[in-house]
């Protein structure tokens, strides 16, 4: 029995200072008992709860699907099996290739379609003899086989003396088929019994293979539509629904429904190609400019898809990745696995990487300057370490290397280039402008030479340039070492060398970050002949890097996805092959770790005699002319002299900048170390230069320490 509540609660109106609030009570009843539900409501709630649950709509959708899997599979069977047997195949691609416009390949089909008739009218007529050539191949196997074995017994009954061998081996034959009959007769019951299910097992496989069930079926990883093949269709839906007004009016009005547009999509690496010539009215930026609308209509994402400008006239060509395919790694460089691979700066080119077809993708690197660019850690370092690595494998090449950085990626070229400058500090920017200072003297020398001289090459490298242009460092005479103006040293060493330097094999490698007019002035980033660029900001820094030519046919750095596209370059070149009609190429360079690297370096170094590496170029110095070259010489038997003056003029430019032959053999005459011939080569020997510096310290003579 329920009992009434009772609240004590104060009275409502304020108390007064001269009365106190009386208490008051009051009685609640209790609420009425809610009204019963009726069984009927209770039963429909969970007939509602049980079909809207999430488990049976999976096991709806798992059931629908599976048995339209085996339905649709087999009809997908019957339509390759009519296919096969007929020429629809043929006629489809027919009229396909006609509504594209592409009658060449209209033609093609048609003759394959006749070859494909007469093929089969050939065969249907084989079959009106084949009954009486089987009857007749039967028989004769039968008699010859008859007649071995009779042949075999007369053998055995010779051997054995027993007259009944002769049947010997035709009874055993007649057992043996005996014995197959019986196997037959036992398994064929069960195989009958089973045989529909297997059946019906393999065409769930096939429909499941093609996911032939609607999309409501389907797994959620289906659903989404990722990976889905790129189709004609496909293509002409996603430009109409672009959302450019002209191209969706163009192609409603078109009477193939947008097909004449396409041109054949074909194959290309790990993805499809294809030319869209658009209609009248639509420009090309227009496509371009939607990149990631038509890649999401395209069911990919934005970097699975490139829009380039082919030399035909209002026309786009689009390349289009399977999904998934460019996040997969490349493999490793050839450089890696091939120890006996060698290079070849005129003739050969360097191993990089692979295009986005999948072919690889090879750099010429002969009297080419060189700029790399991108954000900080996307592989600009290792992409240009690979070129520097290949070319490390000619012998007769030069390197003087400024690291700028200093974290020690160019530590293996200890012992492999002439300088090697490691380090991020103005003294370190000092002493790489002093080493591209080198360089132009070591140009200004090979161009008052007589015309036709080869010259071995020389490159001039420098990682993290930005570092140099933004150095506020001033000389003694108030000239700055980095900046933009005719007053710079760095700007000025990297213009001339630009100017001059590949008519004499001295070049210039350049390796920076982010690039603006500050940190990379236009006309150092103009003077390279061969531009790449990795992941970057911005469509401006693009044109920085690239160029505005490049970026304007297609070229899209900005759009590569930092982090996830570390390693691939967008190149403009002329020592690449690029496709026709497009001023890039996309490159997925192979990346080569720091001991793999320390490892090909090796190789390098065991090709030369010997280089002896300055990490220090000496500066405002007193010059001791014998025990530079003897430093310069180092640890090899001997040197030839042009490699003596090309070490000297490295080690210090303002001394031995303007040297020649005749200055060099001048000293060492002097000190009775005389340069001589050594297989038709003048050469300096490390024996005679130790051996003079040892006599002339011994008289008391001026040391190089003064």
């Amino acid at each position: 029995m329920s009992e009434n509540v009772v609240h004590l609660h104060k009275a409502t109106d304020p108390p007064t200072p001269d009365t106190a609030a009386p208490t008051v009570l009051t009685v609640v009843p209790d609420p009425a008992p809610a009204a019963p539900v009726p069984p009927w409501v209770r039963s429909g709630r969970a007939v509602k709860t049980a079909a809207t649950h999430e488990t049976t709509r999976a096991t709806v959708r798992a059931a629908a699907r599976h048995s339209l899997y085996t339905l649709n599979g087999g009809r997908i069977v019957a339509r390759r099996t009519w296919d096969g047997r007929t020429g629809s195949r043929y006629e489809r691609m027919i009229r396909a290739a006609e509504a594209a416009g592409n009658l060449e390949a209209a033609e093609e089909w048609e003759e394959r379609l006749q070859r494909f008739r007469a093929a089969r009218h050939h065969r249907r007529m084989d079959l009106l003899h084949s009954p009486v050539d089987a009857a007749k191949g039967v028989a004769v196997g039968a008699g010859m086989s008859i007649g071995v074995l009779v042949a075999l017994g007369v053998v055995m009954a010779i051997s054995t003396g027993q007259a009944g061998d002769v049947i010997t081996p035709l009874s055993a034959t007649v057992d043996f088929i005996a014995l197959l009959i019986r196997i037959v007769q036992v398994v064929w019951g069960p195989a009958l019994a089973i045989g529909p299910f297997l059946a019906l097992l393999a065409l769930w496989s096939v429909g499941r293979k093609q996911h032939a069930a609607p999309a409501w079926a389907l797994p959620a990883n289906v659903r989404s539509g990722e990976g889905e093949p790129i189709t004609p269709s496909i293509v002409v839906k996603a430009l109409r629904d672009l959302g450019v007004p002209a191209l969706a009016r163009a192609i409603k009005e078109m009477g193939d429904a947008g097909a004449s547009m396409l041109g054949p999509i074909t194959i290309a690496g790990c993805g499809v190609e294809v030319d869209v010539t658009l209609p009248s009215g639509v420009s090309t930026n227009e496509v371009q400019n939607k990149r990631r609308k038509l890649a999401e209509n395209l069911t990919r994402h934005e970097h699975e898809v490139f829009i380039t400008i082919p030399t035909a006239a209002r026309t786009v060509r689009l390349w289009v990745a399977d999904s998934g395919a460019l996040d997969e790694p490349i493999g490793p460089s050839p450089l890696a696995t091939d120890d006996t691979m060698t290079a070849d700066y005129a003739k050969g080119r360097a191993p990089w990487g692979q295009d986005l077809r999948g072919d690889a993708a090879v750099l010429s690197l002969y009297q080419r300057h060189l700029l790399i660019t991108g954000l900080s850690n996307q592989g600009k370092t290792a992409a240009l370490r690979a070129l520097a690595l290949w070319l490390a494998l000619d012998r007769s090449v030069e390197f003087r290397v400024a690291d700028l950085k200093g974290a020690g990626d160019w530590a293996m070229y200890d012992g492999l280039a002439t300088v090697l400058i490691q380090g991020p500090t103005d003294d370190h920017v000092i002493e790489a402008t002093e080493m591209l200072e080198g360089g132009v003297s070591e140009m200004e020398r090979r161009l008052t030479t007589p015309l036709g001289t080869a010259f071995p090459p020389l490159i001039l490298l420098v990682d993290e340039a930005q570092v140099a242009f933004m150095c506020p460092v001033k000389d003694e005479d108030s000239r700055p070492y980095g900046g933009s103006k005719a007053t710079s040293r760095y700007f000025m060493a990297a213009r001339k060398i630009h100017n001059q330097g590949r008519a004499v094999n001295v070049l210039l490698w350049q390796g920076t970050q982010d690039p603006t007019d500050q940190n990379l002035p236009k006309l150092v980033r103009e003077g390279a002949h061969t531009r790449a660029s990795l992941a970057l900001g911005t469509e401006s820094q693009a044109r920085m890097a690239l160029g505005d030519k490049a970026v304007d046919g297609g070229a899209a750095p900005n759009l590569l996805r930092p982090g996830l596209d570390k390693g691939t370059v967008v190149v403009a070149s002329d020592g690449i092959e690029i496709p026709s009609g497009q001023a890039s190429i996309t490159v997925r360079t192979h990346y080569i770790d720091t001991d793999t690297a320390t490892e090909i370096a090796e190789r390098a170094k065991r090709l030369r005699d010997g280089v002896t590496t300055l990490h220090v170029i000496e500066r405002g110095e007193e010059r001791d002319p014998l025990a530079d070259i003897a430093a310069v010489v180092g640890d090899a038997p001997r040197v030839r002299t042009k490699d003596v003056l090309a070490r000297l003029a490295a080690r210090n430019a303002n001394a031995y900048g303007g040297w020649s032959f005749i200055d060099l053999k001048r000293v060492l005459d002097d000190a009775g170390a005389e340069p001589y011939k050594s297989d038709g080569v003048m050469v300096v020997a490390r024996d005679r230069v130790a051996r003079a510096l040892a006599n002339r310290d011994t008289d008391g003579s001026v040391s190089a320490d003064g």
